[in-house]
């Protein structure tokens, strides 16, 4: 899993830096990996897939599980083990091997599924058998297939199709519990237990460890994603304010964390003085959002200045091309997600390396007389 993770960090955070008509290939052994801005996986024989960019299609048949994220995602080629999807709209066209997560705006499966099959999203279509268990949350679910094992599925409209069949249980989360019809066709009432949409967070909110890591992997992704693309986008069209400031990071490392401190505390310390007067108090929210937003940019400054040094350590010069500096950027992006999963000691460092970041940012802006050069 950890290297599934680590995997797709790195072909998600790619997609943001890609130029328009370049894609980031590479192979590890049976695996391939494949960033851009329009992706297309045709390669027979491969084993695992790691897919990103705004449209991403995998059209060859795969032994091994499919990663993919972007805007538009299709899957015309058979997946042999799992898969896991997120993007705006996403399409099943060729059967999966094993369970699939899917999140997406608008998701449609029209292959089996042998597995069990986790889809969220809006718009949601289902015209296929799905072997193992099914979970589904949208505003509007369509179900056209037979589902071998239990479903629970929180929907504000639900409709079902001449295929469609439940073998097991049948769970349902409605606004108000008896308002969403089922044929009796599809499954007997006596089968169905209908619960408040309330109860969804309750029973579902932590279902990753249950679900094989699906949603862990979504959620993990999601939280990095912001990060690691900023970073990426930054170095592309900002390379020379960037480079300027991972310079000072890697080599004044302990003056751009001083200098961080400082700032960040007058930033902080200001929403509190501002929040002990009266007038003051309407500036405070201003306070704490400039603090927010120092935070963010410092983490990112940071976080791409980690991934020079880390390249800089393996042998590889000073990022001077737009690869380079989008591969410094995914490096460090990935490489922050990883440590702050230490415990105890990943806060710590997540920290440092912010306070470093956000003491690049502040010495290249104002260019304080403590700390000029």
């Amino acid at each position: 899993m950890h290297r599934c993770l680590s995997a797709l960090i790195l072909a998600l955070a790619a997609s943001g830096a890609a130029a328009q008509d370049e894609n980031a290939l590479f192979d590890l052994g049976g695996d391939r990996f494949m960033a851009g801005q329009s992706v297309s996986m045709q390669q027979e024989g491969r084993d695992d897939v790691f897919l990103a960019g705004e449209r991403v299609s995998l059209s060859a048949d795969i032994a091994g599980t499919a990663h993919m994220a972007g805007r538009w995602l299709t899957v015309t080629g058979a997946v042999g083990e799992g898969l896991y999807a997120a993007g705006q709209e996403i399409t099943v066209e060729a059967p999966v091997g094993g369970d699939a997560t899917l999140a997406g705006q608008r998701v449609d499966v029209t292959a089996p599924v042998a597995g069990d099959l986790r889809i969220f999203g809006s718009e949601i279509g289902i015209a296929a058998p799905v072997e193992g268990t099914l979970l589904a949350a949208g505003e509007f679910v369509e179900i056209d297939g037979a589902v071998a094992g239990d479903a629970s599925m929180a929907a504000r409209t639900l409709e079902f199709g001449p295929e469609a069949a439940i073998a097991g249980t049948l769970t349902l989360y409605e606004d108000d519990p008896g308002t969403l019809e089922v044929p009796e066709g599809v499954i007997p009432e006596a089968r169905i237990e209908r619960r408040e949409i309330e109860e969804w967070e309750h029973d579902y909110g932590d279902y990753a460890p249950d679900m094989g890591g699906g949603a862990a992997v979504v959620g993990f992704v999601l939280s990095v994603l912001l990060v690691a693309v900023l970073a990426a986008c930054a170095a592309v069209f900002m390379p020379g304010t960037m480079a300027a400031m991972r310079a000072r990071v890697l080599e004044q490392p302990l003056r751009t964390i001083v200098t961080g401190f400082v700032t960040q505390s007058a930033l902080i310390g200001a929403a509190i003085l501002l929040g002990m007067t009266l007038i003051g108090l309407l500036l405070t929210p201003a306070a704490i959002f400039l603090a927010i937003i120092a935070g963010l940019a410092g983490y990112i400054a940071g976080a791409y200045a980690l991934g020079v040094g880390v390249l800089s350590a393996f042998g590889r010069d000073v990022p001077d091309s737009t690869g380079d500096r989008a591969l410094a950027a995914i490096t460090g992006a990935l490489v922050a997600a990883v440590v702050a999963l230490i415990p105890l000691l990943g806060w710590i460092a997540v920290m440092v390396l912010t306070l470093a970041g956000i003491g690049a940012v502040t010495i290249g802006l104002f260019r304080p007389r403590l700390f000029a050069d």
